[in-house]
């Protein structure tokens, strides 16, 4: 089984030293960072759950959760790891998209506890309600219908370049190498060369219009999708 993957933000050395080792050792695969701005760049992994601490240098960790939730449309699961525990601090937390809430100083145990009890409920939301509707700025992509609106307008695309764009745009800003797309969408053609890709995606940015641009290639790496505010 593979292992889920938890990122600990926290601009105090120690906490993401105590936080990495124990949940490593229960079996969590953990990717550090000490600062938000480090951490959005990071969020292109494929992470399953965020541990933020609210309190930082520069983007506090509220504002690192709205721009997941506003601009890069991410549900990924957020916890937030803070001294304070006022009760507008509370709302503010859960306005920002946070999941879970957990005051320092805390016990390792609780944080583990947290972390099993908010992974198993999104797990749970992402079984029980099948993804139907995709917004990505002024793109669209009605899943259940196989359409695409580019702002308001129907976009007619062939089956394979509807697989492509939806399979960016449900994960914006991760970047997808050109393998991991041919092992995902071409599972029946294993010899797909990486041409294939390309060609595919020329076609797709091409039928964007004023959407064209959310689709972008980072070289060496290989193709993401963001909306542009």
């Amino acid at each position: 089984m593979e292992k889920k993957k938890i990122m600990v933000v926290d601009d105090e050395p120690d906490i993401r030293e105590i936080l990495q080792f124990n949940l490593e050792n229960a079996g969590y695969e953990v990717v550090p960072a000490s600062s938000a701005e480090t951490a959005l760049e990071l969020c292109d992994q494929d992470v399953d759950l965020i541990l933020l601490d609210v309190m930082m240098e520069g983007m506090s960790g509220f504002k690192m959760a709205e721009v997941l939730r506003k601009e890069r449309r991410s549900q990924i699961p957020v916890i937030f790891l803070t001294a304070r525990s006022a009760e507008n601090d509370l709302l503010t937390g859960f306005s920002a998209g946070g999941d879970d809430y957990i005051s320092k100083p805390f016990s390792i145990n609780e944080v583990l506890a947290r972390v099993k009890a908010v992974l198993k409920r999104s797990t749970a939301i992402r079984q029980e309600k099948p993804l139907e509707q995709i917004v990505l700025g002024k793109l669209r992509i009605d899943v259940a219908r196989k359409m695409v609106y580019v702002d308001g307008v129907a976009v007619v695309l062939p089956k394979k370049e509807l697989e492509i764009l939806t399979l960016l745009a449900s994960h914006p800003g991760r970047i997808y190498s050109r393998e991991e797309m041919i092992s995902e969408l071409w599972e029946d053609a294993p010899y797909v060369l990486d041409r294939t890709v390309d060609v595919h995606i020329a076609r797709i940015r091409s039928k964007l219009g004023v959407c064209k641009s959310y689709l972008t290639n980072r070289s060496g790496y290989g193709y993401s999708m963001n909306a542009e505010e």
